[in-house]
Formats: structure tokens, sequence, C-alpha cells
């Protein structure tokens, strides 16, 4: 990582557009109904990836064995070319060495993580993109986990933070994208966070 990109005290620097990566962790058909507040992480990735469309970040998803947990919700999936989706068998998706061969090589060292469940493959994917040296942001109310396992997630967070992963909201994710209100962007963004469901039981941590 460039060493620009860890501020005073180690906290990761403000998201950049240029540098940023959007990844969304397996929200998959048989497991999203049986996530807490699951349509509405399903929302808010879905306004993260259309942030990313608008600023020209790079997105992939991931979907894990989809032969036995399906494949990625409908709504998601045909936002996504086959050249940015990840099937894969490993909770983490950094442990596949393919999977970070197909990240952007230069200029883009900030991975913004949204998906499920938090304190598996969402959890594991982060660590590992940490070892691989990206700076990583968790948009914390776009993460879930079944409801039985609430304090697996937020131990979850709790770990993630302290490997160096910022957890943020939705919200501040895509105007940290935008910057400023005279951005050509502002108005579609603004758009878009007008239609992020209100708070609920899946917050930031």
């Amino acid at each position: 990582m460039a060493p620009e990109e860890r501020a005073a005290g180690g906290a990761t620097r403000r998201l950049d557009r240029a540098r940023s990566v959007l990844l969304v962790v397996d929200i998959q058909e048989r497991l999203a109904p049986h996530i807490l507040h699951g349509d509405a992480l399903i929302a808010r990735s879905g306004a993260l990836l259309a942030a990313a469309r608008r600023f020209g970040i790079p997105a992939f998803v991931t979907e894990h064995c989809p032969t036995q947990i399906g494949g990625i919700v409908a709504t998601l999936r045909r936002q996504f070319d086959a050249a940015e989706a990840f099937e894969k068998t490993r909770f983490g998706a950094a442990d596949h060495p393919e999977f970070v061969e197909r990240l952007p090589a230069r200029g883009r060292s900030q991975i913004v993580v949204a998906g499920m469940e938090a304190h598996v493959c969402v959890l594991q994917t982060v660590l590992g993109l940490a070892t691989h040296g990206y700076a990583v942001t968790l948009a914390g109310d776009a993460a879930g986990s079944r409801a039985a396992r609430q304090d697996d997630r937020r131990y979850a967070l709790e770990r993630m933070r302290g490997a160096g992963a910022v957890v943020a909201g939705t919200e501040t994710v895509l105007f940290e994208w935008t910057r400023a209100g005279d951005d050509a962007a502002f108005r579609d963004i603004l758009a878009l966070v007008k239609t992020l469901p209100p708070a609920d039981g899946a917050t930031a941590g």
C-alpha cells in the first residue's frame, strides 16, 4: 500500500473514487431471505453499485458455492458483467489468487465492501484484502448476518476494525465519493441517497 494511504493514527484516508473498487460479497438467493433486514442490505448494495457505475469505479461481485446457496439475487446479478462475477469456494475471496489477480493492478488501493454474511465471508474477505495491502472500508449497514448471529456480526465488525478496516455507512460512502455539492454527479447521488432505506438493526455498528 502506498504510504499516503494511511493518515496519522493509522486511520485510512478519505475515500477517493479514483482509487476505489467496490466489492459485493455473496448476496445470494438462498441466503438473503435469512439475513436480518436483508432487503434493506440489498437496496444499499444496489445504491453503492449505481454510484460506482456513475463514477466509473470498478465493481466486482462474488458468489459462494452457488449450486448449494443459489446465485446472486437477480436485482444485483443483472447489473454485473460476467467478467465482474467470481465464483468461489473459500470463504475469503482473497484466498483465491485468481480473484486477487482480477483486481485492478494500478491506482486502485481502496476497496469498499458490502455483502453477507458479515461474520463469515465478509469478515474473511476483508481480512484477506487487508493482508494484501488494500485499504478496506466496510459499508457496515450493507453487511449483514442471520438474525440469530447478531453477536457474531458485532464481533466481526470489531475484528475488521482491529485489522485496519474502516466501518462506515452507505450514505457516508456515497458522499465521500462525491466530495462536493457542485460535483456534476451530485444530483444523481442525492437521488440515490433519498432511496436508501431508513436506519434499522443492520447499522454500521
